[in-house]
């Protein structure tokens, strides 16, 4: 049952109903306050409009509750805006605002151009440096400098399976992640330098490709930059469960490197009996995988 449909079988509160369910609300004893905060998220997200203006109340028990019931709301318009997003867009859908996207159904409050003006300006620094007659691993190591040694990007390798290694917004706040995060930060700052680096989606890891009309180079971003050449790849495939295949070096489509990161922080949800959440990522690897 969705929200509309919840609101629309609950008539509109009273004042004197709102005070009482307020009072309730930050009650101490969990089995007052919380069938109250089932009831008020029942009556669907209008009731954050009488509520935001509690979020300041100078009881704090009430504001934490209050809170976290505007921060139920808010997810929950960003859960239906992604899926919206999803089930309206391709293969070619943009990666970058699906990224956003996704962060926002765990941080409905971020402030993304704030992020997107950081990967502005970290790509205006390195368009000064790189010198694009050079060869491309030369192209590479500029951008590996300023990333993983100026910056000090580095693959999550402790909490590997920590979910916020899969948003992007944690990725660059902490600047450490998985590699396929890692590797959406690197395609993001070269498509605003316009190279021509790819996503390459192994199976058990994922690279990025740049490739010229001469030559092409692997690189591992979950370990620095390291650069690999085909062959490195296909030794690393052979040695591993899955084998080689043709197909496991084509680059990914847009479409396919999200549902491979929601693939990713569904299996952590699961990993962790965190049913909700794995519940909501099941609904999105259903409507990518449409």
């Amino acid at each position: 049952m969705n929200a509309a449909t919840q609101s629309a079988t609950f008539p509109a509160l009273s004042d004197r109903q709102k005070v009482a369910m307020l009072s309730l609300l930050a009650d101490e004893d969990p089995a007052v306050s919380e069938p109250v905060r089932a009831r008020i998220i029942a009556h669907g997200p209008a009731a954050a409009v009488w509520l935001r203006e509690h979020a300041l109340s100078n009881d704090s028990l009430l504001r934490r509750r209050v809170r976290e019931i505007l921060r139920h709301f808010e997810r929950q318009s960003a859960d239906s805006a992604f899926l919206g997003f999803i089930l309206s867009h391709g293969d070619d859908l943009d990666i970058e605002q699906a990224a956003w996207l996704l962060a926002r159904t765990e941080f409905p409050d971020i402030n993304v151009d704030g992020y997107r003006a950081w990967l502005d300006q970290m790509a205006a620094g390195l368009f000064e440096w790189i010198d694009y007659r050079c060869e491309p691993d030369q192209i590479i190591g500029v951008i590996n400098a300023y990333l993983f040694e100026e910056l000090g990007f580095v693959g999550n390798e402790k909490n590997y399976y920590e979910p916020g290694n899969s948003y992007l917004n944690r990725v660059l706040d902490r600047r450490t992640g998985n590699p396929i995060n890692l590797a959406l930060v690197y395609l993001l700052l070269a498509r605003r330098l316009r190279l021509p680096i790819t996503g390459i989606g192994m199976p058990g890891h994922f690279v990025c490709r740049f490739q010229s009309t001469t030559t092409e180079w692997y690189i591992d971003v979950f370990n620095r930059g390291r650069l690999l050449t085909k062959s490195d790849c296909v030794k690393f495939l052979l040695q591993s469960s899955q084998g080689y295949h043709e197909s496991h070096l084509a680059p990914v489509t847009q479409r396919r490197m999200l549902l491979r990161i929601c693939m990713n922080l569904h299996h952590i949800y699961v990993q962790n009996e965190d049913h909700d959440r794995a519940t909501r990522f099941q609904r999105y690897l259903v409507a990518l995988s449409n």
